[in-house]
């Protein structure tokens, strides 16, 4: 399994399309969303004092409003409205398409070893008993130690070919981080995430407004460093809480 993670690892390396150029204006849009999407997600305890909060705030909109940051802001007036009216097609786009196809691979090259693996254990291993840990567990366990194997009376510490696979595929995310650094393919926590199909991330961002509602943002807004002071001297006795 080790020798499987590190191979998927390079395939996806070998598979992965070099990144094409990007047009600054759309370049300089996506980067005007992320900021505005991270001042919304921090509007509830913001490091920003509120003066500060509220020109970024300000300028965000404004720019979003007259289309200053957004990809097509050097568009005619006719060519704005010809779009408005005939929205483009995101299965037509071959940026969108070209992340679809990225996706499938990643998601083939996640899906055939583990069908391999997993048609290997049930064809040579089908009922085995690998290992017997060394301390003891509750019957809560058994259900995932001894999967494949319905035997009641057995001891929960067994564990059957099929429960050791799965606790390998969870567990070695740990010695893949270390071998092959923290971005790699083989962690199994990006499979989970990758489960769901690459069409909906793709279309759902696509379909996205282009910009987020500041505004009700910053009626949420609280400076993170509100009232510091009395939360300091609550926290180490020094006055009574204030309830």
């Amino acid at each position: 399994m080790i020798l499987v993670g590190i191979l998927r690892h390079y395939v996806t390396l070998l598979l992965n399309s070099p990144p094409k150029k990007q047009l600054l204006l759309a370049i300089r849009e996506q980067r005007a969303i992320s900021r505005s999407q991270i001042l919304r997600a921090t509007s509830t305890s913001s490091p920003l004092p509120p003066h500060l909060y509220r020109t970024i705030s300000s300028h965000l909109y404004t720019a979003f409003t007259e289309g200053t940051y957004l990809k097509d802001s050097e568009l005619s007036e006719e060519e704005k409205k010809e779009k408005e009216e005939n929205p483009p097609n995101p299965l037509t786009d071959p940026g969108t398409m070209d992340g679809m196809v990225e996706g499938l691979k990643k998601q083939m090259v996640m899906m055939v070893p583990q069908m391999l693996i997993m048609g290997w254990i049930n064809f040579f291993f089908q009922g085995f008993v690998l290992i017997k840990l060394p301390f003891p567990l509750t019957l809560g366990f058994k259900s995932m130690m001894q999967r494949g194997i319905e035997t009641p009376d057995m001891d929960v510490r067994w564990v059957s070919s099929l429960s050791w696979y799965f606790l390998n595929f969870f567990g070695l995310n740990g010695l893949f981080r270390l071998l092959l650094g923290s971005e790699n393919a083989a962690d199994s926590t990006s499979d989970m995430a990758a489960q769901a199909s690459p069409f909906g991330s793709v279309l759902s961002g696509a379909n996205a407004p282009p910009a987020d509602n500041l505004q009700f943002a910053e009626g949420q807004y609280k400076w993170v460093c509100d009232d510091v002071e009395i939360r300091v001297l609550e926290q180490w006795g020094k006055i009574p809480a204030i309830r």
